[in-house]
């Protein structure tokens, strides 16, 4: 940092809340990357001066950007996953990355519950069913119910273990397969991801995106859930094979599905919106007013750590 340089200078990928800006904006030098008309030309003029980047785990940072910019020293990222960013090309660098863990577990699985229920009691349909006029003239089909079913959690992290809470509330068997055997659960671990699918009666995807997940969820494992199985994903929409699932949505491979994340969000295949037997929500996850602030206040915690501290609060 220059001597005319007083303040740490942010490079901010694309818009976060409006009130999070602005605290930043208090004690940081902004400079709105997604406003730009010609990243290339600022860079070129300007890529010298930018000690951060301010991101989330939807707009990330690619490689070229992090190795253009020669002073970078953090990258603080707004929400737990940070498969957008380019980890290791930060690591090469030694710039620090941050996310946001641990504070929006709970509603995560409020959210991944909340859909499983809606999912499995068909919520959605009966709700469009009497909108549309039709109690009048027919009786609503009946659906399953919840307790005595297995829950099969790919992925037993934080969430998952809070979603497994909240299910054997309502009755339901709780099995999980993870990418080892956990010692603090007492839940039934599966070594394969097939065997639990088997398993299971309902599927909840909670295992992180990136390269080692990528369609972790295809035409094979959504034939192990067979023609009475749900699956419910909260993870990312890159975990399932989007065009396999709704072969296997319309063909009755799977029961059906309930889904916040997609492959290419916010789009939506026509596919799935002319399906009845999913549940589709717009990845509203962690999307609480209180959890929003807990992820803001440790945002700008590691943002201080870093730049005032010497360390981040929840590095990557």
């Amino acid at each position: 940092m220059t001597a005319a340089q007083t303040r740490p200078q942010l490079l901010m990928i694309g818009p976060l809340s409006p009130s999070l800006t602005e605290r930043i904006a208090e004690q940081y030098d902004i400079h709105r990357y997604w406003e730009l008309a010609d990243a290339d030309a600022w860079l070129g003029e300007h890529a010298g001066r930018i000690d951060g980047i301010a991101t989330s785990g939807v707009f990330g940072a690619k490689a070229e950007l992090i190795e253009a910019l020669p002073n970078l020293k953090a990258i603080i990222s707004f929400g737990v996953g940070y498969d957008a960013i380019d980890v290791d090309a930060a690591n090469k660098r030694g710039v620090t990355v941050t996310n946001t863990p641990g504070v929006l577990d709970n509603c995560v699985a409020d959210t991944a519950v909340s859909i499983l229920l809606a999912l499995g009691r068909r919520i959605c349909e009966a709700d469009r069913f009497v909108r549309a006029g039709e109690w009048q003239k027919n009786r609503f089909p009946l659906s399953g119910s919840i307790g005595g079913k297995v829950c099969g959690i790919v992925g037993m992290g934080n969430i998952g273990r809070a979603i497994a809470q909240r299910v054997e509330a309502f009755g339901m068997t709780v099995a999980y397969h993870n990418r080892r055997r956990r010692d603090d659960v007492d839940y039934t671990y599966h070594e394969t991801l097939e065997s639990l699918l088997q398993a299971c009666d309902y599927a909840v995807v909670v295992v992180p995106g990136g390269s080692s997940t990528d369609k972790l969820i295809g035409a094979e494992q959504l034939k192990a859930l067979g023609s009475k199985g749900y699956l419910v994903n909260i993870a990312r929409g890159s975990v399932v094979d989007e065009p396999a699932l709704v072969e296997a949505l319309q063909n009755g491979t799977i029961a059906g599905a309930a889904l916040d994340v997609f492959a290419d969000e916010p789009n939506v295949p026509a596919a799935l919106l002319a399906l009845d037997n999913v549940v589709l929500t717009p990845h509203i996850g962690s999307g609480t007013h209180e959890t929003r602030q807990a992820m803001a206040d440790l945002f700008f915690a590691n943002l201080d750590g870093v730049f005032k501290h010497g360390k981040a609060v929840t590095p990557v």
